[in-house]
């Protein structure tokens, strides 16, 4: 099929471009033109806006009893969610969708449990909204605080995650929001199932059932429309690769919370536990390769790269890893290693694919991450606490871990209960976005008649 060109091509062939007898019949309803569509949107803009106002409002217990009734809603209807994500799965790979979108697309018993059990642990998290996160009293009495308030009407673009349907709202409605979902057409049957219990919830427990707006119509003008519609909406995240989020981005007339890329890097120091990094490295990189968490890069110490990488060599490549080796590293990781191009460092591979250096010291290793990491996830492993800390100072990322698997830069691994994605900027959240990151903060202030002079 022949790519379209520009911002509207692009959507329409991330968004809409599988070949029409893939799509759903509920896709774009006949007849409906541009107009129609922004309509319809900004619709939904509307009620998710005149529904923040009561979430909001809402109780800690009536937020807290949606979620659990979503929880126990996702159990007794995994037929029909299941049922759903098998028609999408059939479609996507009808339509010959990748691998790693597959892999993303894909719902499962073990995904559905792990969903309603993040309902359960968010219902149980404390309740941001109306918490002061500091006071103080100013020399003429005033007492002047930080509140911590909705940031009112959030907007979800993203790809063929149905998870993200579910995670994202729970957060948004703990933290008192109304959201705006709008996911890719491979999972739109997955998201319409999804998006129903979610209403269904929020209406038993008495709470507004516009705090959800699914958008299901798949054609890019509705993602156009999206972007423009900052009288409705307050923040809005895209999820999903890179050029994605750069074309919504680029389009955007309201706050983005942006994740561009997922280029992890791990250096292994000079006094690194071998057997302890291997297994590091090893999960990092194979256990699963298509999300953003995944390792993309080694550094080695040379002190220790002659010792470490064959043993990387072995274990890796019988898992399928091929690397992208320096002049250095080639020789030490068996036949699985091929040499390495410019283009192979700063690159998210989405693959069993591993990229290697080995670095002189710790100077080079941060350069390097400097000059190719994507502010995702940076991690060390050493054994001299110095080191350890001079790390976590210098490299630049929303997570730096010491002697720990990058895959652990998520929300819910981090105990946020789930995360509504990773943000990679630094403006408002820096790291995975859970219920704190879905509010803001505004002054307060109490006084006894004090006027200014």
């Amino acid at each position: 099929m022949e790519k379209a060109s520009g911002f509207c091509g692009f959507l329409r062939n991330m968004f809409g471009g599988a070949p029409a007898s893939s799509a759903p019949e509920t896709a774009k309803p006949a007849g409906m033109g541009g107009e129609a569509i922004f309509e319809a949107v900004r619709e939904a803009g509307r009620k998710a806006r005149e529904a923040s106002r009561r979430m909001a409002a809402a109780s800690p217990e009536a937020k807290n009893r949606a979620l659990e009734t979503l929880a126990a809603l996702i159990e007794s209807r995994e037929a029909d969610i299941m049922a759903a994500n098998a028609e999408d799965l059939a479609a996507a790979e009808a339509a010959g969708v990748d691998a790693p979108r597959m892999d993303r697309l894909r719902l499962t018993p073990a995904i559905l449990a792990d969903m309603a059990g993040a309902c359960r642990y968010v219902a149980q998290l404390p309740d941001p909204v109306g918490a002061m996160d500091s006071q103080w009293q100013r020399p003429n009495g005033l007492l002047v605080g930080r509140m911590r308030v909705p940031l009112g009407v959030v907007a979800m673009i993203y790809e063929a995650r149905p998870n993200v349907t579910v995670d994202a709202s729970i957060l948004c409605l703990k933290a008192g929001n109304a959201v705006v979902l709008r996911g890719g057409r491979e999972a739109l049957r997955s998201n319409v199932v999804l998006a129903g219990l979610l209403r269904e919830a929020l209406a038993e427990a008495g709470l507004p059932e516009g705090a959800v707006q699914f958008i299901d119509i798949t054609s890019h003008e509705a993602v156009s429309a999206l972007c423009k519609l900052e009288e409705y909406v307050d923040v809005l995240i895209p999820r999903g690769g890179e050029t994605l989020v750069r074309a919504v981005t680029s389009q955007a007339t309201m706050p983005v919370l942006k994740h561009y890329m997922g280029v992890c890097h791990a250096f292994v120091d000079a006094s690194a536990d071998l057997a302890k990094a291997l297994e590091i490295v090893y999960n990092g990189k194979v256990q699963r390769p298509g999300v953003c968490n995944a390792l993309e890069c080694l550094l080695v110490h040379e002190a220790v790269a002659e010792a470490f990488l064959p043993q990387v060599g072995a274990k890796l490549g019988a898992a399928g890893v091929e690397f992208r080796a320096d002049e250095a590293s080639l020789p030490l990781l068996g036949e699985k290693a091929v040499p390495q191009k410019p283009e192979d460092l700063g690159h998210e591979f989405h693959d069993l694919i591993l990229a290697v250096r080995v670095v002189r010291d710790m100077d080079e290793a941060l350069a390097h991450i400097a000059a190719y990491g994507s502010n995702h996830t940076e991690i060390i492993c050493t054994e001299h606490h110095p080191s350890a800390m001079r790390f976590l100072r210098e490299a630049d990322a929303s997570m730096v871990a010491v002697n720990a698997s990058t895959r652990f830069n998520d929300g819910g691994q981090l105990g946020l209960g789930a995360e509504i994605g990773i943000s990679t900027s630094k403006l408002h959240a820096y790291g995975p976005m859970g219920v704190q990151e879905l509010t803001t903060t505004k002054f307060v202030v109490f006084g006894e008649g004090q006027v200014r002079k």
